[in-house]
C-alpha cells in the first residue's frame, strides 16, 4: 500500500460520517506492513483491551518488538498527551523505548520517553482528507529509521532499575486486567497460576497483588538470567529460561513456562520488550560500582531498593522491604559465631562441620511390613542455620563471608567445604517471589566471588514458603506442582532438620494475616499470664498478633524441638517492656538459658532522646524503635528455673550506632545483668524497690469495673459533625441517595461501597433525632454524631456496653492512655461519648465512667445509678481515711493524683507502660487535699462553671474573624494579619493535654473558617482553663 492508497482508504471511512478511531486501524496496519517488509504489524483487540498499544511492530526473524503505535481518532486534540491522554501516554513513554502517537494523519515519534520528531502527512479540508505529498518521502524514511533504531545502551544501575520498573509496572497492569476479566477463558495458564499461588502460598492474595508479584519476578528473573549471559546481543525470554541457574529450580521452571509459545500473547509482548532492554544492558558496568571482588558490598539489595522505589514505593513500605543495615547484619553474624564458640564449645563457630545423627520421619514406612519403622536416623550437620524471612539473603550472605574469612590460608579446601559442609547447612524461607529470586542470585554471586564454582547441580536451600504455616499438599496445575515441590522441601526442614541457629530480620506487621492453626496454637503460650496457668488478662492483646512476635514463637519452637540453639533477630523493641508481652517474656525466660538484648531505641513515635537529651536516631528509616536480641538455649539450665537476662541501651545518632555495631560483638558489649521480677518480667532496667512501692497502689482498671476504648468511627470525615443540623443533613442524604451517587460525592469519595451499604443498613429508612449525640472529639472540642449503637455499621466500633452509661444519665469519664508514646501526661475528663483519639493521634484512649446505669426492673422505665467502683478497693480507701467517701470525691482524688508533678516524676517509668496505679491515701487530710486539687481541675476541664469565670482574654479588633494563620507573639494569638486574642500566657498557648496543644490545635483546625461569637467565647474559655491548670501545676511543683 502506498501513502496515496492509505489516504484514499482513510477517506472512504471518514466520509461516512460515522467512522470511529478503530475504523481506520486496518489501513494503518497495511501501510506499516508495506513500508516495513521485514516486520510483522500486529493489531490485536484482546491485547489492546489489556493495556497494550494499538500496534506492535516486531521483527519477523525473532518476533522481537521494535516499536509501538498508539492511535487516536482523526484530528484528536491531545496528541501531545497533556490533557485526557496524559496518564496513558506517560505510562507508555515510561515503559516503551520507541513509540509513535498518531491520529492517522499526524505522527509524533518518541525515543526513551523523549519527543524526537513529528510529521504530518495529511489534513482535513472541505470535509475530506487531503494528503501533504511533500512529506511522504520523509515519513517513509523516518518510519524505516525508527524501525532500525539500535536500543540505547544501558550502563547505569539507576537507569536499568528505572527501565525495569516501568516495564514491570506495565506488565503488572496488564496481568491484572487479564485476571479481572472473569468471562475470558483464553487465559487458563495465568489464572491457574494465580489460583495455585492462592491455594499454596498466600491465601488472601488479590489479582493486583499477584500481578505485582509476577511482574517483579519476571523482571528480576530476567536480571538473574542476564547476569549469566555471555552473548547478550541475542538475549530473549527463550534464552533466559536456559540461563537461570540450576541452583534455583523453581525460578528456572517458571521461565521455562514463560519461554514457551503458550505464553499469553497479551503479556508476551511486554516480556519480549523487557528482554530487549536487557540485551542492551552492559552488566559489567552496572555492577562495576559495587566491586566484583568486594564480598561485603550488596549490589542485589541496593539495586532492588532502587527498583522498588521506582516501581511502587508504597509496596516497598507495605511489605516491609527495608534493607537491614550491614552494621546490624555484621554484628548479629559475628555474635552468633562467638556464642557458638563460647556457649556450645564449637571452636570453629559458624564454620563448624561436625555431624550428628537425628531421628526423622521415615517416608517409606509401611505398617503392613513387620520390620518397617516410623522413624529412622539420618546424619545432619550440627550447626544448621535458618533465616525464616530471608528476603534478599543479606544474613546468609554475611554468614558466608564470616565463614570464608576462616579459610584465608586454606583456599584449597574451600571448594570441597562449600559443597559438603556449607550448602547443606544454609536454609532460608521467603514468601515473596521477587526477594526469593534475588536471594538465590545474591548467594550464587557471592559464592562465585569467593572462588567457588558449581560442579554439581545442588540447589541453594532457599525455599518459597510461608514460614508460619505447616505444609499442606496441593495437586493440580503444573505451577501448583512446582509450588508444592518448594513447599515439600521447606516442610522437610520444618519437620526433620535439627535447626540450631535461627537469625534474621522478621517482618513487622501489626495487622498480621498469618492466622493458620499451627502458629495460632503455638501463640497460646504467649497469651497466658506469667507462670503459664492463667489466660492473659488483657481485653485486647492485639500487640501479640504482630508478625515479628509470631516469628519469635516459631523460632522458639524449632529450638525447643532441637533441644539447643540460638535465636538472633533484630525486631521492634516494644516486647521488651510493654505490659501485654509479660506472658511472652516469662515464656522466653522459661525456655532459654540466657537472653541478651541491645535496645537500639530510635522510636520516633515515642520521641525518644538519649539520656543526655541529645538526638537519638533509628538504624532504619522507620518510626518503631528496634532491638537486637539473642536467645540462647544450651540445655544446661535447671528445670523450673528462669534464664539469665542481660541488657544494654544504645542511644545516639545512626552513624554512631553503626560504628558501635561494626566494632563490637556480643562478647565485647558491656551488658548489665537484670533480675526480672513478677508480674511484668520487664526486659529493661527498672527500679524494683520503687516498683514494689508503686504496686501497692490500686490500678484504675482494678477500681473501675467497666471501661472501654473510645469510639472508632472508621470514617470521621462523614460521621464527625460540627452541629446537630449537619448530622441531620448527612444522615438524610445517606438514607435518600443511592450508593453509586454517594461514592461520587466529595465527602464520601474516600469511602467504599461496603461501608456505605453497611451504614445505610444500620441507619435504616427513617431518621431518628434521638440518635444525635455529642462526642468529646478532642480536649475542649465537642462534636456531634449519629449513634445507633450497632457495631460495623455507620460507626465501626461504638463500644456500646460502656458508652451506654454516658447516654442514659448524667455522667463523667476519666480518660487515659494505657501505653503512651507521646510521653505527655495523657489524662482528661469527658461528659459525653468519647472518640478513641481524644488524647493522641498515635494511641487510643480508654475511658472509665464514674457511674453505671441500669433499669430497675422490667416493669418500670426508671433507672438506677451506682458507682462504677470495685467494693474491695473502695473499702480499703475508706479504711485509710476513716470515713465513707462519695464517688465524686474518689474520682477527684484520682484525677488530682494523676496530675501531681511529684507522682508523675517518681513513677514515670511505670506510667508509660500500663494503666496508672494510684497510691492509697495515708489519711483523711491527704485525701481531702488531693481531692480538692482534683475537683478544681475537673471543673476547669469540664468547663461546668465557665459562665462565672473572670476571663481576661481579649479580642479587641473588628474584622473578618476568619482564621488564616495561627501565630503567637507578645502574649497575643493572631488568627490573621489584623485580629488576635490578647493576654494569653505562653504556658497556656503551649500547654499539652496528651499529644495535643489545645490552644493551638483548636484554632488550627478552623483554618479558613469564620469564628462565630460562640467560637470566640469558647476559645477564651479554653485559654482560661489551660492558664489556670498551668498555674495549679506550677504551684504543686513548688510544694
Amino acid at each position: 500500500m502506498t501513502l496515496k492508497n492509505y489516504i484514499s482508504e482513510l477517506n472512504k471511512q471518514f466520509r461516512t460520517g460515522i467512522a470511529r478511531e478503530h475504523s481506520y486501524r486496518p489501513a494503518l496496519q497495511q501501510l506499516m506492513s508495506a513500508i516495513l517488509t521485514d516486520m510483522v504489524v500486529t493489531n490485536e483487540p484482546a491485547r489492546i483491551e489489556c493495556g497494550a498499544p494499538d500496534y506492535i511492530i516486531s521483527r519477523i526473524s525473532d518476533n522481537t518488538p521494535v516499536f509501538f503505535i498508539e492511535a487516536k481518532d482523526i484530528n484528536d486534540s491531545d496528541l501531545e498527551g497533556r490533557k485526557q491522554h496524559k496518564s496513558q501516554f506517560n505510562r507508555y513513554k515510561e515503559s516503551l523505548d520507541h513509540i509513535i502517537f498518531t491520529d492517522y494523519l499526524d505522527f509524533h515519534f518518541y525515543e526513551n520517553g523523549e519527543f524526537k520528531n513529528s510529521i504530518r502527512i495529511a489534513n482535513v479540508a472541505g470535509g475530506k482528507i487531503v494528503g501533504i505529498v511533500s512529506n511522504f518521502d520523509n515519513f517513509v524514511e523516518t518510519i524505516k529509521h525508527f524501525a532500525n533504531s539500535v536500543p540505547q545502551k544501558i550502563v547505569s544501575a539507576g537507569k536499568l532499575a528505572s527501565i525495569m520498573a516501568s516495564k514491570a509496572r506495565l506488565l503488572a497492569e496488564t496481568i491484572k486486567r487479564v485476571l479481572d476479566n472473569e468471562n475470558d477463558y483464553t487465559s487458563i495458564q495465568l489464572k491457574g497460576q494465580y489460583d495455585a499461588f492462592k491455594r499454596v502460598l498466600i491465601h488472601d492474595i488479590t489479582h493486583e497483588s499477584f500481578a505485582d508479584v509476577y511482574a517483579q519476578t519476571i523482571a528480576y528473573g530476567m536480571f538473574a538470567a542476564r547476569m549469566h549471559d555471555k552473548t547478550p546481543e541475542d538475549f530473549s525470554r527463550q534464552e533466559a529460561a536456559t540461563l537461570i541457574p540450576k541452583t534455583n529450580p523453581f525460578l528456572r521452571q517458571i521461565f521455562q513456562s514463560i519461554a514457551g509459545y503458550d505464553l499469553d500473547e497479551r503479556i508476551a509482548w511486554i516480556v519480549d520488550d523487557l528482554a530487549l532492554s536487557f540485551a542492551a544492558t552492559d552488566m559489567s558496568k552496572i555492577l562495576k560500582g559495587y566491586g566484583s571482588n568486594n564480598r561485603h558490598s550488596d549490589p542485589m539489595i541496593h539495586f532492588y531498593e532502587d527498583f522498588l522505589a521506582s516501581y511502587n514505593p508504597k509496596l516497598r513500605k507495605s511489605k516491609g522491604v527495608w534493607y537491614t543495615p550491614s552494621a546490624v547484619v555484621s554484628f548479629i553474624i559475628k555474635s552468633v559465631d562467638e556464642i557458638l564458640k563460647r556457649d556450645f564449645d564449637l571452636p570453629n563457630g559458624l564454620a563448624d562441620y561436625s555431624e550428628i545423627e537425628h531421628e526423622v520421619i521415615n517416608e517409606n514406612y509401611n505398617p503392613k511390613v513387620k520390620c518397617s519403622k516410623r522413624t529412622k536416623l539420618e546424619k545432619y550437620h550440627r550447626v544448621q542455620i535458618l533465616d525464616p524471612a530471608v528476603g534478599t539473603g543479606t544474613f546468609l550472605a554475611e554468614a558466608i563471608n564470616c565463614i570464608y574469612n576462616k579459610f584465608s590460608n586454606m583456599q584449597g579446601m574451600w571448594q570441597g567445604y562449600v559443597e559438603k559442609h556449607l550448602l547443606p547447612r544454609l536454609n532460608g524461607f521467603e514468601i515473596l517471589m521477587a526477594p526469593y529470586a534475588i536471594a538465590h542470585l545474591k548467594l550464587d554471586w557471592i559464592l562465585n566471588s569467593t572462588g567457588y564454582t558449581h560442579t554439581i547441580d545442588r540447589r541453594i536451600r532457599i525455599y518459597l514458603t510461608n514460614s508460619l504455616e505447616e505444609h499442606h499438599k496441593d495437586i493440580g496445575t503444573l505451577f501448583s506442582m512446582w509450588l508444592s515441590q518448594e513447599a515439600n522441601e521447606a516442610s522437610r526442614i520444618k519437620r526433620d532438620t535439627p535447626v540450631m541457629v535461627i537469625l534474621g530480620n522478621p517482618p513487622y506487621n501489626g495487622s498480621s494475616t498469618n492466622n493458620g492453626l499451627w502458629i495460632t496454637n503455638l501463640m497460646k503460650s504467649y497469651k497466658n499470664e506469667p507462670g503459664g496457668k492463667d489466660h492473659l488478662k488483657e481485653r485486647n492483646p492485639k500487640w501479640l498478633n504482630d508478625d515479628y512476635v509470631k516469628f519469635i514463637r516459631m523460632a522458639q519452637y524449632f529450638i525447643e524441638q532441637n533441644g539447643e540453639g540460638i535465636l538472633a533477630y533484630i525486631n521492634p523493641h516494644g516486647f521488651l517492656d510493654n505490659p501485654t508481652f509479660r506472658g511472652m517474656r516469662w515464656e522466653l525466660l522459661r525456655v532459654f538459658d540466657s537472653i541478651y538484648t541491645i535496645d537500639l531505641h530510635g522510636n520516633s513515635k515515642k520521641k525518644e532522646t538519649a539520656p543526655d537529651a541529645s538526638k537519638d536516631e533509628n538504624v532504619f528509616d522507620i518510626m518503631q524503635g528496634v532491638s537486637i536480641n539473642f536467645f540462647i538455649k544450651t540445655g544446661k539450665k535447671k528445670k523450673n528455673t528462669l534464664g539469665r537476662l542481660f541488657h544494654y541501651d544504645l542511644y545516639g545518632k545512626r552513624e554512631s550506632k553503626y560504628s558501635f555495631l561494626y566494632n563490637n560483638n556480643i562478647t565485647t558489649v558491656p551488658y548489665t545483668e537484670l533480675k526480672p521480677q513478677t508480674p511484668m518480667y520487664f526486659f529493661v532496667p527498672k527500679d524494683f524497690g520503687l516498683e514494689k512501692e508503686y504496686n501497692k497502689g490500686f490500678a484504675i482498671n482494678e477500681l473501675f469495673k467497666v471501661s472501654s476504648m473510645g469510639i472508632t468511627t472508621a470514617f470521621d470525615e462523614f460521621n464527625i459533625c460540627n452541629s446537630e443540623e449537619v448530622v441531620r443533613e448527612r444522615i438524610s442524604y445517606l438514607i435518600n441517595t443511592s450508593t453509586s451517587e454517594l461514592l461520587s460525592t466529595p465527602i464520601l469519595s474516600k469511602s467504599n461501597e461496603q461501608w456505605i451499604n453497611a451504614a445505610k443498613t444500620d441507619v435504616g429508612l427513617h431518621f431518628d433525632i434521638s440518635k444525635i449525640q455529642r462526642i468529646t472529639y478532642r480536649p475542649f472540642e465537642e462534636k456531634w454524631i449519629y449513634f445507633t449503637g450497632k457495631t460495623s455499621g455507620l460507626i465501626a466500633r461504638p463500644r456500646v456496653k460502656a458508652s451506654s452509661h454516658l447516654l442514659l444519665g448524667k455522667n463523667i469519664s476519666l480518660c487515659v492512655i494505657r501505653v503512651n508514646r507521646d510521653n505527655k501526661n495523657a489524662i482528661f475528663i469527658a461528659k459525653h461519648l468519647i472518640d478513641k483519639t481524644l488524647l493522641s493521634s498515635k494511641d487510643n484512649v480508654t475511658f472509665f465512667p464514674l457511674y453505671l446505669y441500669r433499669q430497675k426492673d422490667w416493669t418500670t422505665n426508671g433507672l438506677e445509678k451506682s458507682p462504677n467502683f470495685d467494693n474491695d478497693v473502695v473499702q480499703n480507701i475508706e479504711l485509710k481515711v476513716g470515713k465513707k467517701v462519695k464517688p465524686i470525691e474518689l474520682f477527684d482524688y484520682i484525677y488530682g493524683t494523676l496530675h501531681m508533678p511529684s507522682y508523675i516524676q517518681k513513677y514515670q517509668d511505670f506510667l508509660k507502660d500500663d494503666f496508672p496505679r494510684v497510691q492509697y491515701p495515708k489519711n483523711i487530710d491527704e485525701f481531702t487535699r488531693i481531692s480538692e486539687i482534683g475537683k478544681r481541675l475537673r471543673e476547669l476541664h469540664t468547663m461546668e462553671n465557665s459562665p462565672s469565670w473572670a476571663i481576661e482574654v481579649g479580642y479587641p479588633i473588628m474584622g473578618s474573624n476568619i482564621v488564616e494563620n495561627v501565630e503567637y507573639k507578645d502574649h497575643r494569638v493572631y488568627i490573621n494579619e489584623a485580629q488576635y486574642f490578647d493576654n494569653i500566657s505562653e504556658s497556656a498557648f503551649n500547654y499539652y493535654i496528651g499529644g495535643y496543644q489545645p490552644a493551638q490545635k483548636w484554632l488550627k483546625d478552623r483554618k479558613g473558617r469564620e469564628l462565630s461569637f460562640e467560637d470566640i467565647r469558647h476559645y477564651q474559655e479554653i485559654v482560661y482553663s489551660l492558664s489556670e491548670t498551668s498555674k495549679i501545676i506550677s504551684q504543686l511543683y513548688e510544694k
